[in-house]
């Protein structure tokens, strides 16, 4: 009786080890990545997805909008204002220039 105790107990010692290694791997990870999160800088968070209200629309079908939509180069995306001025401001940008409409085509 003995014998077969001691022969289940050693059967399962690899498993349990096993087990053991991963729960202190997973908490190591757990930690490393909270650590991280911690270090992270919030102001570089805060200033990529800034949004000015008052540069902020709603379209239809498409969503929030940010930046000048009446530009050439607006991004129509709720997360860059365009390839050019990514960051803003629109109003006053040296890269301004009116979007063409489509029947607005000039025939001499």
């Amino acid at each position: 009786m003995l014998k077969t105790l001691l022969v289940i107990i050693v059967g399962f010692l690899p498993s349990l080890f096993s087990l053991w290694m991963i729960r202190k791997t997973h908490l190591r990870t757990r930690s490393r990545m909270r650590q991280a999160a911690m270090n992270l800088s919030g102001v570089r968070i805060r200033q990529n997805i800034r949004l000015v209200e008052g540069d902020r629309y709603y379209l239809d079908g498409v969503g929030y909008l940010i930046g000048d939509v009446s530009c050439k180069f607006n991004a129509k995306s709720g997360y860059i204002r365009c390839a050019v001025n990514p960051s803003g401001p629109c109003q006053g940008c040296r890269h301004y220039e009116p979007k063409e409409l489509a029947g607005s085509e000039h025939k001499v």
